[in-house]
């Protein structure tokens, strides 16, 4: 089992309103990645945001020394050449640590940095843009002129006899389209917040998809998590973060992802359909799932509730359906990865790179000094 968590802003105790937001900054970024890297995340997710992740990414490396960047990328807003050089640089300085996160966006966000493609397009121009990456990582020299794209002689010096192996594909993407193009290019497909059913049959198409191409994949996941010492505490938590759900935060959200061309934006915004009910039970989508912060987040909106117990259950519920990675996130992002790396990451199969340091008590201390003669004795 892979553990990525969230590298992100905004973030905050709730942070859809200004008074549950969080000053983010170099300095809290740089305690994000220390923290990740000591509590044994095996990654974390750099997402499209305020910040540029190749800047956020290379800013943070000098901080980590196990963690794994997964990189968010968008096919055709950086020419293939400068982002295969990019990512080249990177995972050479990272000694192999980078992962590369293909995104295909939506047509509001790409709209803002000039791209006006039709959703179908988008996926056969990533079909191209990804053959053309495919061959930089091996080494060759690249000359190709295409529908969407034209390259004449291009070549990385980096990867060409290179010790270190290319950052590994991820993607997301629900239509048939997207399937068609992590069937045939990437290494991990990714999806949101779906239930344990839902992501057994999406497994199972796109490994029947990638089966023609000889291809095997891995399959990951993203959600949030609220895990609390027991069920009844997680969802006190959960119903602490609904009652700041304001008419004005929902309504504003479901501005932001109405009219999405996105697949899988809709298929989350159908958990909801954009609507706060008095209880908020009936937001749960499956056992412990829980859909209410899609009402106030685009993209993935699915939170596990519940004990560690619970957490575990439902992550091995995942595990049974195919899934062996999974990136999660809590609100605030720190606060949360430290309740999480502490009250669950120990208990999963994860291969935890950790330093060799010792846990302290307050009674091992007191111990210490009593057997040093320093403490009388009772």
């Amino acid at each position: 089992m892979n553990v990525l968590w969230y590298m992100c802003a905004p973030d905050g105790a709730y942070p859809w309103n200004a008074e549950g937001s969080r000053r983010v900054d170099y300095g809290y970024f740089r305690q994000l990645a220390q923290a990740y890297d000591h509590l044994g995340y095996t990654g974390a997710l750099f997402a499209t945001g305020a910040h540029d992740v190749w800047v956020l990414a290379a800013a943070l490396l000098p901080y980590t020394e196990r963690l794994k960047f997964l990189i968010a990328i968008h096919p055709g807003l950086v020419p293939v050449t400068l982002l295969g050089k990019m990512a080249a640089t990177l995972q050479d300085f990272s000694r192999g640590r980078v992962m590369i996160n293909v995104v295909s966006g939506d047509a509001k966000m790409l709209g803002a940095y000039g791209m006006t493609m039709p959703h179908d397009e988008r996926y056969v121009m990533a079909d191209e843009y990804l053959t053309i990456w495919h061959r930089l990582m091996r080494g060759e020299s690249v000359t190709h002129e295409g529908k969407y794209l034209s390259v004449t002689g291009a070549k990385l010096a980096l990867p060409a006899g290179s010790a270190i192996a290319p950052p590994p594909l991820w993607f997301g993407g629900s239509s048939e389209p997207a399937i068609e193009v992590a069937a045939k290019h990437v290494d991990t497909y990714l999806s949101w917040g779906e239930t344990p059913e839902q992501m057994r049959l999406k497994v199972e198409q796109v490994k029947r998809r990638a089966a023609a191409y000889e291809r095997e994949l891995s399959y990951g996941i993203r959600l949030y998590v609220i895990v609390r010492n027991t069920d009844a505490e997680a969802w006190e938590a959960a119903q602490w973060l609904y009652d700041r759900m304001g008419e004005d935060a929902i309504a504003a959200n479901q501005r932001f992802v109405g009219g999405t061309d996105s697949v899988g934006q809709q298929r989350m915004s159908a958990m909801h359909g954009g609507v706060k009910p008095a209880n908020i039970r009936d937001l749960e989508t499956a056992p412990n799932l829980w859909s209410g912060i899609g009402l106030v987040r685009p993209g993935p909106g699915t939170a596990i509730v519940g004990s560690p117990d619970t957490v575990i259950r439902t992550l091995e519920a995942y595990q049974a359906a195919g899934i062996e990675t999974f990136i999660l996130s809590g609100m605030p992002l720190l606060e949360e990865a430290y309740r999480f790396g502490e009250l669950v990451l120990p208990r999963l199969p994860v291969e935890r790179q950790l330093r060799d340091a010792k846990q302290f008590t307050w009674s091992t201390l007191f111990d210490r000094d009593l057997s040093a003669g320093k403490l009388p004795a009772a």
